[in-house]
């Protein structure tokens, strides 16, 4: 086999088509958007997206997620492309997986490249398994893939005796197999829940033995450059790479501007349909945020949809955390920022691509005063005006708590906190 076959080989066991839904509550635009992202985190994952397959529907087709007609049409171009994987935009049920994978896969018993049905929660999983450096982020994606593949366990039961191929041992061995599955991955999931409890209590006590210094915590949508920024101000070397997830585990350093020192956590980036199992497992790491004095929230303002990535990030900080904190709203890679101007002659309504960064600044942001700011933390424009900003709020914050103590004045080693 020479080199060429050798790639195309490669390419052959990485290639997936994606398949999304346009309906009355996501219109195409927006499909096509979840779509480009679900592409993003397939990549992140390794695959090699080929082709997107859209339906209309007023709601996802309860068996089969889309119609009959259209899984047949994704049925024949996966054949006749030999694509590994379909992925899926949104979480599937037991049942459609199972009636989706009647339809999609191989009923030889010998066939040996089935092709695999993926979902947008089994994808995320899939990459935050990948990510997983420590042993609390490894025992937080394990637990929460427990979590996911239980109910789907007799779905995938039934996979597995159809490709054995007649009855034999199909509702004795086998159910007696699902049940022994079953209660192996509970007895599973309830030692990690313990596991986790332990290793929540270790870091409520590092937590305190940080003493009295004020906690700003970085957040927003995956991807949108908090690593490069806790890089700029941290003057450290968290790993920061454009891809979905880079930062799994949280990491806290000590930062002193102008003689005031901080703690500063980078912590995991959210998305839309972040899966709840992921949330609650990843409850240790999110504490970092429920427990920080400051917010700051990033936002990748080049993006088409910024706005929506910052509700996304607003509403999942509302399901962690009920309590109100300061945000300071840090718009991120206005270097990457454009805009196509209108013509004069142009009748048509303006688009949010026909906004330039100032007309952008005299909208709702401009209500924001001192809580925002525009950066490009890959070109550290305004880095300097964000350290003076963050130095008067951390400053304003201390006195607060601690109004007649001298903390502000001490002297401070440049510790690091790994987590």
């Amino acid at each position: 086999m020479n080199e060429k076959d050798t790639i195309k080989t490669e390419i052959y066991q990485e290639t997936a088509v994606l398949v999304g839904l346009i309906t009355p509550a996501q219109n195409e635009d927006k499909a096509r958007e979840y779509l480009d992202e679900l592409a993003f985190l397939a990549e992140t994952a390794g695959a090699v997206p080929e082709k997107m397959f859209f339906q209309r529907l007023d709601y996802p087709n309860p068996k089969t997620f889309v119609g009959p007609g259209k899984l047949q049409e994704i049925k024949t171009y996966v054949e006749e492309n030999n694509i590994g994987i379909v992925i899926f935009d949104d979480e599937l049920s037991p049942k459609q997986i199972r009636n989706i994978e009647n339809e999609l896969v191989d009923k030889d018993p010998n066939a040996t490249d089935l092709v695999k049905i993926l979902d947008r929660t089994n994808l995320i999983l899939d990459i935050f398994a990948r990510r997983a450096q420590t042993a609390n982020a490894k025992t937080q994606v394990e637990l929460a893939q427990y979590q996911y593949l239980l109910p789907r366990l007799t779905g995938m039961w039934t996979h597995l005796e159809r490709q054995r191929g007649g009855g034999i041992g199909r509702y004795g061995p086998g159910e007696t197999q699902l049940e022994t599955d079953r209660r192996i991955i509970l007895n599973k999931i309830s030692l990690l829940k313990q596991e986790l409890k332990t290793i929540d209590k270790q870091m409520a006590t590092q937590r305190k033995n940080r003493g009295k210094m004020v906690r700003v915590s970085l957040v927003g949508y995956t991807n949108v450059g908090k690593s490069t920024l806790m890089n700029l101000l941290s003057k450290s070397d968290v790993f920061a790479e454009n891809k979905l997830f880079a930062t799994l585990d949280t990491t806290v350093r000590k930062v002193i501007v102008d003689n005031l020192p901080f703690l500063l956590s980078d912590t995991v980036g959210f998305i839309r349909k972040l899966p709840t199992n992921l949330i609650e497992s990843f409850k240790s790491t999110l504490d970092e945020v429920r427990e920080a004095d400051l917010l700051l929230h990033v936002v990748d303002i080049s993006h088409p949809n910024f706005e929506e990535q910052l509700e996304v990030v607003n509403q999942t900080l509302k399901d962690i955390d009920k309590t109100e904190k300061p945000v300071i709203l840090v718009f991120n890679k206005i270097d990457a920022f454009t805009y196509t101007p209108k013509d004069e002659d142009d009748l048509s309504p303006v688009r949010k691509e026909n906004i330039s960064l100032d007309e952008l600044k005299k909208t709702w942001m401009s209500k924001l005063h001192d809580n925002c700011i525009f950066i490009s933390a890959k070109n550290k424009t305004n880095v300097n005006e964000l350290k003076e900003m963050l130095y008067n709020k951390v400053k304003s914050i201390h006195i607060e708590r601690y109004p007649y103590n001298d903390f502000l004045f001490e002297k401070y080693d440049n510790e690091e906190f790994e987590e």
